[in-house]
């Protein structure tokens, strides 16, 4: 299993250094940002812009992902032990379980069959 790290991309340092606003003016515009296997505990991501962010085996514990639409985030794998998620969408291939599962005991999002 992969562990959460630190990656080496300047818009991952934009989010470890709380400037989601200069992280969503600088993302490109087309194509997948990869930010898998990251570490974003703690982080406050409420005001992200997840648009074609790929979180998958992501780590982020405690952190504060409210109201985030993320139906359209790659998720596999991620952890969402104890974070904030009041009003946040998921994506369709999660269920209510899985995503509580996840949130009460740090298990890892695991996608239902056929659904990737």
């Amino acid at each position: 299993m992969s562990q959460p790290h630190q990656l080496d991309n300047p818009l991952y340092v934009l989010l470890r250094d709380d400037k989601v606003h200069a992280f969503n003016e600088g993302k490109p515009q087309e194509g997948e940002i990869d930010l898998s296997g990251g570490d974003f505990r703690g982080l406050d991501l409420r005001r992200l812009n997840p648009e074609r962010i790929n979180f998958t085996d992501a780590y982020f514990r405690g952190a504060d992902l409210r109201g985030l639409d993320l139906r359209q985030v790659r998720m596999e794998g991620a952890s969402i032990a104890h974070a904030q998620i009041s009003g946040t969408y998921f994506p369709e291939a999660l269920s209510a379980d899985e995503i509580l599962m996840s949130l009460n005991f740090g298990t890892r999002l695991r996608y239902r069959s056929g659904s990737r």
